[in-house]
């Protein structure tokens, strides 16, 4: 199939904050996803992944994250954001911004690692918002919900993250090989979920976990064999979080991936991880 365009769609928030969402929409669209990055990923690179489903009639949405890719904002002492800012403010202009895109389309939300998480959360918050729900390589980072090859140092981990992103500013992901450059107050927001297991954003009233737990949609989860950032005990502990959802997972290794099955590099191969994702219930 030739490749498609990809669109960009200018957005700005409430706040100011502009980005672009990049779009794949095959003309004859059946569905829309909505797709959310990981932690410090542009959008732009999951642009095979969006036209391997734009070939299945899926029209392909990809959000870019505050403080990555296209955003107009970079993570600094004076610059500093949370959930709160991305749920409440991004999402919603994102959601705005493609509605007409096309439109009267039965609508999928979806993400890799952080972002399948945060689109629980916004799912919660916005149930009307999709009536399926795709996850790759997402779980939630509770330490608990790991291996015990893994488990023993992460509350560790969780404690070091945070406090290094409050002495520098920031997060220098970028240098320590973890995520983006992130602002301080994301990683305080995610590492408080690592730590407790339960999901809350700072500055935000709303009752995430009550939110989550009212979700009703059908969930496609595909778990990558060697990840261990996400492995398949974190994705089960997420899902427990939509008792009312009726999902799936699939484990997916490096025979049907063609490539390591680990956190990242199914985006340069998603063949095998489009087809789980489509594959009927």
């Amino acid at each position: 199939m030739t490749e498609l365009p990809t669109q960009k769609i200018d957005v700005q928030a409430d706040d100011g904050h502009r980005w672009q969402v990049l779009g794949v929409v095959p003309p004859d669209a059946h569905s829309r996803l909505l797709w959310l990055p990981a932690m410090g990923v542009a959008a732009k690179h999951y642009l095979p992944f969006a036209q391997g489903l734009a070939e299945h009639g899926i029209a392909v949405f990809i959000h870019d994250w505050r403080g990555n890719g296209t955003s107009s904002l970079r993570p600094t002492r004076s610059s500093d954001w949370g959930y709160r800012e991305l749920l409440t403010l991004d999402l919603p202009a994102t959601e705005a911004a493609i509605a007409p895109h096309p439109g009267n389309l039965p609508r999928i939300i979806g993400g890799h690692s952080l972002g399948g998480q945060l689109a629980c959360c916004h799912l919660g918050l916005a149930p009307e918002s999709a009536t399926r729900l795709w996850l790759v390589a997402s779980g939630s980072p509770y330490w608990r919900a790991f291996p015990p090859r893994t488990r023993w140092w992460l509350p560790m981990a969780y404690r070091f993250l945070p406090w290094l992103a409050d002495r520098r500013g920031f997060l220098p992901g970028r240098s320590i090989g973890f995520g983006g450059n992130e602002s301080r107050s994301l990683i305080q927001d995610w590492a408080r979920s690592a730590l407790s297991g339960m999901y809350a954003a700072r500055g935000m009233d709303d009752d995430l976990e009550s939110a989550m737990a009212r979700i009703d949609v059908d969930a496609n989860a595909v778990v990558l064999a060697q990840d261990w950032l996400a492995p398949a005990s974190s994705s089960r502990y997420l899902l427990s979080k939509l008792p009312h959802s009726r999902h799936r997972i699939d484990t997916l290794d490096a025979h049907a991936l063609r490539t390591r099955p680990g956190h990242f590099e199914w985006m340069k191969q998603p063949k095998a991880v489009v087809e789980s994702l489509l594959r009927p219930a």
